[in-house]
C-alpha cells in the first residue's frame, strides 16, 4: 500500500507541474496566434495514447508514459522531430515566421509558469499551515550526534550557538540545505560551558547522502506516546503516558540513552521499570532485531512554534523560499563542477523522487515537495541544453545577435544531441535510484 501511496503522490505531483508548465507555452504560443497541434500530458511514445479529442486546431490528451507531456507547436524544431513540417513553406500562423522576441517569450512561459507556481504553492501554505518551527532556544539538552555528526566533531549533548557567528533561532536551521551545500560554514557550539567552533567539510553533502542513518537530532527527555497494535510494547501491557525510568535495572535520562540500552539488548528480553499514574511498575518486553518495543515517544520538552501569515504577509515569504530552492540548485551545480559533490550523489529520478514523497498521504508535504520539484523544474528547463527550453532560448540569442535564424540542418542535429543527453540522463537516474535501493544491494552482494 504504500508504494502505491509513493507512485500517486508522484504522478500527481508531476501531473500538475506537467500540465501548467505546458499551459505556459500553449498560452504564450495561442497570445501570438501560433498554432498549437497538440497538448499532451504525458508522452503518447509510439503514437499509443490513454485517450483525446480535437477542439478547434489542438489535439488535447493524455499518452501512456508518464515521463513529462508536451505541445506541438507548429513550425518549430522539437522533440517530435517533424522535418517533414519544416520542409513546407513558412506559413503565418507557425512559430519559425514569428519575430524572435516572440519567440523567445513562447519558450521562457513554461519557465516562468512553473516558477510563479512554485511561488503560489509555497505562499497558500504559508496562509494555510504557518511556518511551524522548533526554537533553538528550546533544545537545552543539547544534541544528540550520530555517526556522521561525530566524524566532523560534534558530541552528543552540544548545543548550537550559532553558525558562522550568527545565532541561530530555528533548530532546524542547523542542517538545512544552504547549510549543507554551503561553503566555508562553521557551526559555533557550547560544549560544557565552553565555546567551540567546528568547521563542516565543504563535501559533507557526499557523506550525507551516502548515508542511512541520521546526521543529528534534538536531545530529549520523553514517554510513552503512540503503542503500536500488536507489537512487544501492545503484548506487554505498555501504555501511552508511561513513563519508563530503567531497562534492567539500568537507569538513564534520555531517550538516545535508552535506544542505546534497547539496540544492546535486540532480540532478547529486558524488564522496563516505569511509572504510570504515579505508580512504579515494572514489565518484562521482547526487544525486536532493531532494537526496538513498538512505540513511539513523545515529549513536553520542546513546544511547536508557528509563525502565522496574512495572504498580503506570505505572499514575500513563499517568494523568498522559492528563490531559495532556485539559489541552492545553483550551489548544488557549483559544487558538482568543483568536484566537491559527486554527480551520482545529486542526481533523483523517478524511483528517489516516489521515496521522498513517502508512503503516507500528508497533504502538507506533497504540497511541500511539488513545490520544490516545480521550483527545480524550472531551473532544470532553463539549462541551456538542446531539447530543453533553455537550448531554444540560446538559439534564439544567437538568433539575435547574427541576424538570422540557424540553420534547419544545425537544430535538427542539435535537437537529437539534446534528446540522446536527456535520455542518457534519464537512464543514469533510474539506475541510479535502483542501486540504493536495499534489496538490490542485496542481491548483488549475496
Amino acid at each position: 500500500m504504500e508504494v502505491l501511496v509513493m507512485i500517486g503522490q508522484l504522478i500527481l505531483g508531476l501531473s500538475i507541474l506537467v500540465f501548467f508548465h505546458e499551459l505556459g507555452h500553449y498560452t504564450a504560443a495561442r497570445m501570438f496566434g501560433i498554432k498549437v497541434e497538440k497538448f499532451y500530458l504525458f508522452f503518447d511514445a509510439w503514437g499509443k495514447k490513454l485517450f483525446s479529442f480535437k477542439r478547434g486546431e489542438t489535439e488535447y490528451g493524455i499518452g501512456w508514459l508518464p515521463l513529462g507531456g508536451y505541445v506541438k507547436i507548429a513550425g518549430m524544431v522539437d522533440e517530435s522531430m517533424d522535418s517533414e513540417q519544416m520542409k513546407l513553406p513558412p506559413q503565418p500562423w507557425e512559430f519559425r515566421t514569428k519575430p524572435a522576441w516572440q519567440r523567445l517569450i513562447v519558450m521562457i512561459a513554461g519557465v516562468v509558469v512553473n516558477a510563479v507556481l512554485a511561488v503560489l504553492i509555497f505562499t497558500f501554505m504559508f496562509v494555510y499551515y504557518g511556518d511551524p518551527y522548533i526554537p533553538n532556544s528550546q533544545v537545552k539538552n543539547g544534541i544528540v550526534a550520530y555517526k556522521l555528526a561525530q566524524e566532523i566533531g560534534l558530541k552528543t549533548g552540544d548545543r548550537f550557538i550559532g553558525i558562522n557567528g550568527k545565532p541561530i533561532e530555528r533548530f532546524g536551521d542547523v542542517a538545512n540545505t544552504k547549510v549543507l551545500l554551503g561553503e566555508g560554514i562553521v557551526y559555533n557550539i557550547n560544549r560544557n560551558g565552553e565555546n567551540i567552533d567546528i568547521p563542516v567539510p565543504d563535501d559533507f553533502v557526499n557523506r550525507l547522502t551516502d548515508s542511512k542513518d541520521q546526521f543529528l537530532d534534538k536531545r530529549m527527555t520523553f514517554f510513552v506516546g503512540k503503542v503500536q497494535p500488536g507489537s512487544n510494547a501492545a503484548k506487554a501491557g505498555m501504555k501511552a503516558n508511561d513513563k519508563i525510568i530503567a531497562v534492567n535495572g539500568i537507569a538513564f535520562s534520555f531517550f538516545d540513552e535508552f535506544q542505546e540500552i534497547l539496540k544492546k539488548n535486540n532480540e532478547k528480553s529486558v524488564t522496563l521499570t516505569l511509572i504510570r499514574n504515579n505508580e512504579t511498575l515494572t514489565l518484562k518486553v521482547d526487544v525486536n532485531e532493531e532494537g526496538k518495543l513498538g512505540f513511539a515517544p513523545d515529549t513536553k520538552d520542546f513546544e511547536l512554534k508557528i509563525d502565522k501569515y496574512s495572504l498580503s504577509q506570505a505572499f514575500p515569504v513563499g517568494a523568498h523560499k522559492a528563490w531559495s530552492v532556485l539559489t541552492d540548485n545553483i550551489r548544488g551545480f557549483s559544487k558538482i563542477f568543483k568536484g566537491k559533490v559527486a554527480f551520482s550523489k545529486s542526481v533523483q529520478g523517478p524511483i528517489g523522487m516516489a521515496q521522498i514523497y513517502g508512503g503516507v498521504w500528508d497533504w502538507n508535504n506533497f504540497w511541500h515537495l511539488t513545490g520544490l520539484i516545480s521550483m527545480i523544474l524550472a531551473f532544470m528547463n532553463i539549462l541551456p541544453i538542446p531539447a530543453l527550453d533553455g537550448g531554444h532560448v540560446i538559439f534564439l540569442f544567437v538568433e539575435m545577435i547574427i541576424g538570422r535564424p540557424l540553420s534547419l540542418k544545425f537544430q535538427e542535429r542539435a535537437q537529437t544531441i539534446g534528446m540522446a543527453i536527456l535520455l542518457s540522463l534519464m537512464a543514469f537516474a533510474v539506475l541510479n535510484d535502483m542501486r540504493k535501493l536495499e534489496f538490490i544491494q542485496k542481491l548483488f552482494n549475496t
